[in-house]
């Protein structure tokens, strides 16, 4: 059984493509699957994936509602026992990713999840060292840093794709803000992440509306009551003052799941 899954998400990625799973297949570590799971590009991308003629490359070519539905399509399929997303425009930093990985995993074997950094352009290079429950609020985690036990999925579920562009941001707060998930950050530079990637490019309305009251529910055991009081109140304030009746409701449909854990 392969240690690692990788999950590749494509549409019309012939550009990119390549690059990113040689990035994989030049690895030090050779314990790995690599599932493309594309939605129906009309380029050749997927006889770029076919070409290498490697047996750990699966490929799965069927529509789907975004790219986190091609990441929950992964999820399903993998074999592996720890899972990881890589973009199709994204690469593995080093050739020594996989191994150091899999070292930590040897050497941490309670943790079900470990993250480390990428290195981008546009995030002014090595973004963005530990994160814990209230850094998480202020900035997204990149998926492409992130090593999941598979059992994780089981735990929490997989990504929402009713969030567009922050399925991984919604995700990511859901783990982090459990107290029975154990994670591990690692000083290393897991991926260039490149600069242009959907979720940097598209703005999710629906995310940013519902973001502080699913913080607030995900965090309930963890965050003080303090701070949920002072995060309601401020959201309330900010419903008011755009009107937006979805959020205010929002907050009072989950009131009690915020501060009485029901």
């Amino acid at each position: 059984m392969n240690i690692f899954s990788i999950i590749i998400p494509t549409y019309n990625s012939a550009v990119t493509v390549k690059a990113a799973i040689n990035s994989i297949l030049q690895q030090s570590y050779a314990g790995f699957e690599i599932l493309v799971i594309d939605a129906l590009s009309n380029d050749n991308t997927i006889e770029l994936a076919k070409s290498f003629g490697d047996e750990r490359i699966k490929i799965v070519v069927e529509k789907d509602e975004g790219i986190y539905d091609a990441m929950n399509k992964g999820i399903k399929l993998a074999t592996g026992s720890w899972l990881f997303f890589l973009g199709s425009d994204d690469r593995l930093y080093s050739n020594k990713v996989l191994e150091i990985i899999a070292e930590y995993i040897a050497d941490n074997s309670r943790a079900e999840i470990i993250y480390g950094n990428v290195y981008s352009t546009r995030l002014d290079g090595i973004y963005d060292g530990e994160f814990d429950k209230y850094k998480i609020l202020q900035k997204n985690l990149c998926h492409q840093s992130i090593f999941f036990k598979r059992e994780v999925f089981e735990e929490i579920g997989q990504f929402n794709i009713a969030y567009k562009a922050h399925a991984d941001w919604d995700h990511n707060i859901r783990w982090m803000l459990n107290p029975v998930i154990t994670n591990k950050y690692v000083n290393l530079v897991v991926a260039e992440y490149a600069d242009g990637g959907f979720s940097s490019k598209n703005w999710d309305a629906k995310f940013n509306d519902e973001k502080i009251y699913k913080y607030l529910i995900y965090g309930r055991r963890l965050l003080p009551f303090k701070t949920r009081i002072q995060l309601l109140h401020r959201e309330l304030k900010r419903s008011f003052r755009e009107r937006n009746k979805a959020l205010f409701l929002g907050f009072v449909k989950n009131y009690g799941k915020i501060f009485l854990g029901v």
